[in-house]
């Protein structure tokens, strides 16, 4: 799913003639392109969707919106990592870093193996 979220504007800058903004989004940065927004400023907040910013926002309404993702573990889906996430959901939270070669997951054949043999010497 693609959230619209709310997020600060840290910085503003240009990029291959871009305008280009630094967002903060309740702990997550990322870069955003403000070209539907000309005027947005650093300080002020909006409302992003797939690296657009689309509406500015006062602050009491995105820090509200912000809260109600967080609480509903929308902004770790909407930003997390999804590999990290796939692993999770399968069982295997720690799979392929985990320390102890002991804990990964056994596969049947394949490049995984040639590795477990490897640290196992």
């Amino acid at each position: 799913m693609c959230l619209a979220v709310p997020g600060r504007v840290l910085d503003i800058g240009e990029k291959d003639g871009t305008r280009m903004a630094t967002v903060d989004f309740g702990g997550v940065v990322k870069e955003v392109c403000l070209e539907y927004l000309p005027d947005l400023q650093v300080g002020e907040y909006a409302i992003v969707h797939v690296g657009f910013a689309l509406q500015r926002l006062d602050e009491e309404s995105a820090r509200q919106t912000l809260e109600l993702f967080a609480q509903l573990g929308m902004l770790q889906e909407e930003f997390g990592d999804p590999w990290e996430r796939a692993a999770a959901e399968a069982g295997v939270a720690d799979w392929p870093f985990a320390d102890d070669p002991a804990e990964q997951p056994q596969h049947a054949g394949g490049a995984g193996d040639a590795v477990q043999e490897a640290q196992q010497q």
